[in-house]
């Protein structure tokens, strides 16, 4: 019987358009915009300047913080501007605008080969400074700087890294073929994640409708001492980290704890795949894979593309916006979020761009909860969502907060669920942000 975790969950339609498509390599823009806060914590600061001439790879912007990342340059020519341009948030954000010199230079300490690096030469704490210097962070969405991952608290001991190969998110293909593609890096990648981590078991967990990309890396992994694949049964949000700890391991998370309390190390696949090009390729994290995609869109692709590529250009290599498009999503119908206009860039954590016809877009009217009690049962993390929805409307931020509303993956199953079309994740996402706020304060 094929592992999943215990709470919740729900199956939405898969809808893997693209899953049969390889990955095509765009060319280099003439143009990109890269957003200074494009991972979890303080924005990156500028090291660059208007007229600055840089190079594919060039440190473009320093990690302000622990909590924080580098950025490089994705293309070579010369900064336009820095100036605050609109990202998927929908609120301006500081960029670094550069135009393109059409030559396509990179830094020359870069390995462009393809030629795969299997022996781990770096040391433990090499490997977490090299992760750091070269900007990689979670590619799942969340963003998350790699490094930091890697150093967790002295009291907690790292057991076991586990990678995300779940793709869980409808629509989304681009793990599901770099697993195909690129399956021994990411092999490699795991390898070195393990040795930063000081542990000797890897678990790849990958959901049993991608059984080529199962069967591939079972093939491969017979060469890679340590490392698991792991088949789960298909289930979302099985790609969020305490889901996947508990279908994986069978050890539940408890509120407010972190994944290294289980004893696990949880990144994506394609975190793997830019630690191989950061460690072994001496790469910083300028490119990334995106699926691109829509029920009539007349080409759902996936494609390597350059950070800071505006999403019309994707959108464009993909036969261009369809008629009767309703909204355009950053990342997955479920997580994702709808952007004010195709000329959003893609980011480090951009990992679909999904274009929904009108049709699909409109809610339905909502109604009177009947305390049904889908909503319990669709929680993956054992809230009361139309409670919280409640509280949140009423502002009672002391009984959002005992109802541990902080514990929320925002992962839509609620909303997915409600047969009343309540908008229960919009409040909740309101209520959390409100609750945290009142948390950070209260510490300080």
């Amino acid at each position: 019987m094929l592992k999943t975790f215990r709470i919740g969950g729900v199956h939405p339609p898969e809808n893997k358009l693209s899953s049969g498509k390889p990955i095509e390599v765009l060319p280099p823009p003439q143009e990109v915009q890269i957003p200074l806060a494009q991972h979890i914590g303080a924005p990156a600061v500028a090291l660059v300047k208007k007229g600055d001439e840089v190079k594919v790879g060039t440190l473009i912007a320093k990690a302000a913080g622990f909590v924080s990342a580098n950025i490089h340059s994705s293309i070579s020519g010369v900064v336009q501007k820095i100036e605050e341009v609109v990202d998927t948030s929908g609120y301006p954000k500081m960029m670094i605008t550069i135009k393109s010199d059409g030559t396509d230079t990179w830094e020359e300490d870069i390995d462009r080969s393809t030629t795969l690096v299997r022996e781990v030469n770096m040391e433990q704490a090499d490997i977490i400074t090299r992760i750091a210097d070269r900007g990689i962070v979670g590619m799942g969405g969340a963003t998350f700087p790699t490094n930091v991952k890697l150093l967790p608290p002295k009291d907690q001991k790292a057991e076991v890294v586990i990678l995300n190969g779940v793709e869980c998110e409808p629509y989304l293909t681009a793990d599901h073929r770099l697993m195909l593609e690129r399956g021994e890096e990411i092999l490699v990648g795991l390898t070195i994640l393990m040795k930063a981590a000081g542990v000797s078991r890897g678990v790849i967990g990958i959901e049993n409708n991608k059984k080529d990309a199962i069967a591939h890396l079972q093939g491969l992994a017979k060469n890679y001492p340590g490392i698991e694949i792991q088949p789960l049964k298909v289930r979302y949000p099985q790609g969020g980290e305490k889901q996947l700890i508990d279908a994986v391991l069978g050890r539940q998370i408890q509120s407010g704890q972190l994944p290294i309390t289980a004893g696990a190390i949880v990144q994506n696949v394609g975190t793997a795949y830019a630690v191989y090009e950061a460690v072994q390729k001496n790469k910083p994290l300028i490119e990334r894979i995106v699926t691109v995609t829509g029920k009539q869109l007349a080409n759902p692709s996936n494609f390597q593309v350059r950070l800071g590529t505006s999403s019309s250009v994707l959108i464009e290599s993909t036969g261009g916006i369809p008629e009767g498009t309703g909204k355009i999503i950053s990342g997955g119908p479920m997580m994702g979020k709808a952007v004010v206009n195709d000329q959003i860039p893609v980011t480090k954590g951009t990992s679909g761009i999904l274009l929904l016809p009108a049709k699909d877009t409109k809610r339905g009217t909502m109604r009177t909860c009947i305390r049904c009690a889908k909503c319990v049962n669709a929680c993956p993390m054992g809230l009361n969502p139309a409670f919280l929805m409640r509280d949140t409307v009423f502002k009672d931020w002391e009984e959002l907060e005992r109802g541990h509303i902080v514990d929320c993956i925002e992962c839509g199953s609620c909303s997915f669920t409600c047969p009343a079309n309540r908008p229960l994740l919009d409040h909740i996402r309101q209520g959390k942000k409100t609750v945290m706020g009142i948390i950070r304060n209260r510490k300080s």
